[in-house]
């Protein structure tokens, strides 16, 4: 029997959370959550967001000024670390470089003083579950950032945690291999069925791994949804712009047709009538085969990037800087100055609050 059906993921709720360092302003404030069972959830947002602080609350490594923290069926606001039945990821991996991989992953069990059998199958199906049998007596330092990450989380998890917490677990590794951990952590999350509360400010890590994303600002929660629904209805500028590329120009709107600028685009969105915020995502925006008048935006290059497999392409217009993505076959013909004429698909558009409401 795998021993990590066992694990028994449990809920978690943050309810009024405050955290206030001194007499400034609460590095989280007012922060209500709630995470299902089985859950990843991520916590999003800039340097000094109150997103890891938040965390390190839900650890028990930081005592919440005010509000309550409970897991599964238990308040454990004000319990210490080690009796919240959670463990943490850390950005730095905090392995013993003195110890190899099957110490460090054993070493919370040797601490609790499990019975050595015990401790040598629950290691042994760790490792199994991320691959790292065959290196199990080699040193932590002789192996890759990558592999010494995998240790990292094989460690959290044969503790059978009902919450594992990931501290920007994939910053110390490069591009390249980030994309293919954090696949192997949401595929391993995935079929564990563990709860997880995932910290980071990469944007394009957040959407890629997460059942449910979190976006805070000034240490409050500035929204919450699925990735799909953030990315196509944000509800403010700052989320707008957070999350993936986005141009936000001023428009005008009927309750049919956006105004931008000579375009007119319709649209249908529960938005009041009047001034309004355009959010144009890149690939809404397209060069017009026609310039009819009123149906696309009059446009200048501002310059063209060669990204590989598109070319970014910078538009000056009456209405602001427009960035899109266009294909090689497409780009032909526009240089810095070029006229042109945009248009815009109703994909990857959506209406914000005009800045002066």
């Amino acid at each position: 029997m795998n021993r990590m059906t066992e694990l028994q993921p449990a809920a978690v709720h943050l309810s009024g959370l405050v955290k206030r360092f001194g007499n400034g302003a609460p590095a989280v404030d007012d922060v209500n959550l709630q995470i299902a069972p089985g859950e990843l959830v991520t916590l999003l947002g800039p340097s000094g967001c109150g997103k890891t602080t938040t965390l390190r609350m839900i650890a028990g490594l930081e005592d919440p000024t005010e509000g309550t923290i409970t897991i599964g069926a238990d308040e454990v606001t004000h319990l210490p670390a080690e009796k919240r039945d959670v463990t943490m990821v850390f950005q730095s991996y905090a392995l013993f470089p003195h110890m190899n991989v099957r110490a460090n992953v054993g070493y919370g069990l040797k601490v609790a003083r499990r019975p050595r059998a015990e401790v040598t199958a629950r290691v042994d199906e760790a490792l199994a579950l991320v691959g790292l049998q065959p290196y199990a007596d080699r040193p932590v330092d002789a192996l890759s950032g990558g592999q010494q990450q995998r240790v990292a989380l094989a460690r959290a998890l044969v503790m059978k945690p009902r919450v594992v917490l990931f501290d920007e677990p994939l910053s110390n590794l490069d591009a390249k291999l980030r994309h293919h951990v954090r696949a192997e952590i949401r595929a391993l999350q995935q079929r564990l069925g563990l709860t997880a509360v995932y910290v980071t400010h990469d944007q394009e890590e957040a959407l890629a791994i997460s059942d449910r994303v979190v976006v805070m600002n000034s240490g409050r929660i500035e929204q919450q949804g699925s990735p799909r629904d953030l990315y196509a209805r944000p509800s403010s500028h700052f989320v707008a712009d957070f999350i993936g590329s986005a141009n936000i120009l001023p428009g005008q709107y009927d309750g049919r047709v956006i105004q931008l600028g000579t375009a007119r685009i319709p649209h249908v969105q529960d938005m009041a009538q009047g001034p309004v915020g355009v959010m144009v995502r890149p690939e809404a925006v397209h060069l017009a085969t026609s310039t009819t008048t009123g149906q696309g935006l009059p446009a200048h290059v501002v310059s063209v990037s060669f990204l590989g497999p598109v070319n970014q392409v910078v538009f000056e217009t009456a209405v602001g800087v427009v960035t899109t993505n266009i294909d090689d076959d497409a780009v032909s013909g526009l240089h810095p100055n070029a006229a042109v004429m945009l248009g815009f698909a109703a994909r990857g558009l959506h209406l914000l609050p005009s800045p002066k409401n």
